[in-house]
């Protein structure tokens, strides 16, 4: 591989170097992600339209989208309902209209009678006959023979502002500028041993296939070039995660070596033993805990397992020894069920456990500030508030981050910056109740060990999950009354059905009031996630203590309830969510030794993604096989939260699709790192740009 400066000029270049590029051209592709030429030749098309033939005008039928010429017969500006500009082609086979509604003077001037055009849209009835609404056109002379594309037609993800033609004009630019000088940075032998193209080829097909094209796998993601793309693209991100490890392999944390007296004493006030998961995890946290350096580990197990106990016990290693927790919550209503575990586990040991959340009172959290600085509040325990300026930790020594997909990584960042005790790191333990298959962990988590619990503790029952149609809500509501008649508790979810937080604490309420009305023997709650938190939480301890018998929520309560007699969990618009919401959803009933049953109301018809769904969760309650099957349905994006973290923004790849390419990459990221460090770095930079200053998450 060539590493000399003249062949890393593709990551020095400026945008400004092509031809049409502004301050705000320039302004417009940076929300693209592209800030160098070279970025531009890895923006790969959404899709392609074929313009390599021209069809006569009276061959053109409604909903073909194809190339056409001809001569201008007439150009007007029409008041109707709108402003207008029509322009009439004809080319002796037939005749067609141009419709603009948005027009220059410029562009009606050029749009002369007798100009020759040609243009390229899709055809559709108009009232005039057939029509051509704001197609791409250009002025040509008729009497030069101007050769039809060679090439399919590119279509790339753009933004306001930014014309196809002009992105076009630009990719183009960087092929014919950039695309010489760009180093293949995988060794040859690894490529050609999974059968796909160099590196350069793959770009220029990517950009520029031929018509004969197969589009069928250029859409599917598996054409042998975007699968050399992939393969670039996965380790790029795999390299960055093994960097993060690397860099924090060698920075420094507090070693807590062990005081185990403490949490001796909390586990044996425990009405219950841990399991055989649960300890293996615990010792695999001591371990990292008593070395020199930051531990990273990622913790996974299915709802219910008990993860919450595991991080209470890891954080008395470090206030054991008089060091600072800090746990952090992606929702006030699970930091609020966590700041009540804790104090009822920690209080009676002496332990002063802080809540710190964006509800505060401006005095009230001006209180927990001095308590957290001056060190007397020992486990700290917050949403997003933990992330505020100001807020300075006496001795941070742990982070328990728990459904760590639902951060970002820059706030993982400044958590853990704030954790400074004397130039050291604090110990960092990430939780997630979502389960991810080993080879995807392996990808997307490199910079993680990992831990995995599946035992559910003793004692616990399958939950029986049945799905049935919303015409049968009142035989349900009968169901749910005979349930909290025999001293249970029910949950009735309703779910965000549109992108409005109004719209779903509406039917909310109005379930909640048509519960209320059907039995009115019972007491009927309501959360959501407009209300106040005192009432949130008014609300949760009057379930919780069973002075309230059915519970009618939002998701809020997806994650983090636990409530022993809970044993009737219904959901409305079951159809609507993802197959991990709703296990999550189902896991906040059987969590005592009572049978429990989950209910999933929908609204038929059922499409066929939603009967996948629902069979799933009525065939098995194992979290690992849901999230394998939710990864098969939604793609690891929607998942692993990646829109909001980060790091695994893949443009290519598909972690599934591709995941036949995880060992290679593993393979390959091992020798770059022990013998090509100028090719970690470059890909890294090539696929993730600045995405790598979070380096030490």
């Amino acid at each position: 591989m060539n590493t000399s400066a003249s062949n890393r000029k593709d990551d020095a270049a400026d945008l400004k170097c092509l031809r049409g590029v502004g301050p705000a051209v320039a302004e417009r592709l940076a929300k693209l992600n592209i800030e160098r030429p070279i970025d531009l030749l890895f923006l790969l098309p959404q899709r392609y339209e074929d313009r390599t033939c021209l069809t006569p005008l009276g061959a053109t039928i409604p909903g073909m989208r194809t190339v056409v010429e001809g001569d201008i017969a007439l150009t007007e500006v029409v008041f109707r309902r709108r402003r207008t500009l029509l322009v009439r082609i004809i080319d002796g086979t037939g005749q067609l209209t141009l419709r603009f509604f948005y027009f220059s003077r410029a562009q009606q001037t050029g749009l002369k009678q007798g100009a020759h055009v040609r243009c390229y849209g899709e055809v559709r009835k108009g009232p005039g006959g057939l029509e051509m609404i704001h197609p791409e056109y250009r002025v040509v002379d008729k009497n030069d023979k101007h050769s039809l594309e060679e090439t399919l037609t590119p279509i790339y993800p753009t933004t306001e502002g930014l014309q196809q033609p002009r992105l076009r004009n630009l990719v183009n630019q960087a092929i014919d500028r950039f695309l010489p000088q760009v180093t293949d940075w995988i060794p040859q032998h690894c490529i050609s041993a999974h059968g796909l193209p160099d590196l350069k080829s793959s770009i220029l097909y990517m950009h520029r296939p031929p018509p004969d094209a197969d589009l069928a796998a250029l859409g599917a993601g598996i054409h042998a070039c975007q699968r050399r793309l992939a393969l670039e693209e996965m380790l790029a991100h795999h390299l960055s995660l093994r960097k993060i490890r690397e860099q924090n392999r060698t920075r420094p944390a507090i070693s807590l070596t062990g005081k185990h007296a403490l949490r001796d004493q909390f586990l044996a006030a425990l009405p219950f033993e841990l399991t055989g998961d649960q300890r293996a995890t615990l010792d695999d946290i001591d371990a990292d805990l008593a070395g020199t350096h930051p531990m990273m580990r990622l913790v996974q197990g299915d709802v219910g397992c008990g993860k919450t106990v595991v991080a209470a016990a890891a954080a008395l290693n470090a206030v054991a020894e008089g060091h600072q927790v800090a746990i952090m919550a992606p929702t006030e209503l699970l930091g609020e069920q966590h700041r009540d575990s804790f104090a009822k586990w920690l209080t009676p040991l002496g332990i002063t456990v802080a809540w710190l959340s964006g509800g505060l009172t401006r005095k009230a959290r001006e209180q927990v500030y001095i308590a957290i600085g001056n060190g007397d509040a020992a486990v700290i325990i917050g949403t997003h508030a933990l992330f505020q300026e100001g807020l300075d930790f006496h001795s941070l020594a742990l982070v328990v981050v728990d459904e760590q997909h639902r951060f970002g990584v820059h706030q993982r960042l400044s958590l853990m910056e704030k954790g400074r005790h004397a130039a050291a790191l604090p110990h960092q333990l990430v939780m997630t109740a979502t389960p991810i298959p080993r080879t995807l962990a392996m990808t997307a988590y490199a910079d993680l060990d990992t831990s995995v619990i599946r035992e559910l503790p003793p004692g616990r029952q399958p939950i029986k999950t049945v799905a049935l149609p919303e015409k049968r809500r009142a035989e349900i509501v009968m169901r749910a009354r005979d349930a909290c008649h025999a001293g249970q508790r029910a949950y009735w979810v309703c779910p965000l059905i549109e992108d409005s937080d109004n719209i779903e604490s509406q039917a909310a309420e109005s379930t909640h009031a048509m519960i209320a009305e059907a039995l009115p023997d019972l007491s009927v709650g309501l959360v959501h996630g407009r209300m106040k938190s005192a009432d949130k939480e008014r609300a949760m301890h009057a379930f919780t203590t069973g002075k309230m018998q059915i519970l009618v929520a939002t998701s809020v309560i997806e994650v983090g309830v636990d409530v022993p007699e809970a044993t009737l969990m219904i959901i409305e618009n079951a159809e609507r969510l993802g197959l991990s919401q709703l296990h999550q959803l189902r896991g906040r009933v059987g969590r005592g030794a009572t049978a429990s049953n989950c209910v999933l109301l929908y609204r038929p018809p059922l499409s066929a993604m939603a009967k996948r769904r629902i069979g799933v969760l009525r065939n098995t309650n194992d979290g690992f096989k849901v999230a394998q099957h939710d990864l098969e349905l939604r793609g690891p994006g929607e998942v692993l939260g990646t829109r909001q973290t980060g790091l695994m923004q893949l443009r290519i790849a598909d972690l599934i699709r591709d995941a036949d390419l995880a060992p290679a990459v593993q393979k390959i990221a091992t020798q770059l790192m022990d013998s090509e460090p100028t090719a970690v770095s470059a890909l890294i930079r090539r696929w993730i740009g600045a995405g790598s200053r979070f380096g030490r998450v």
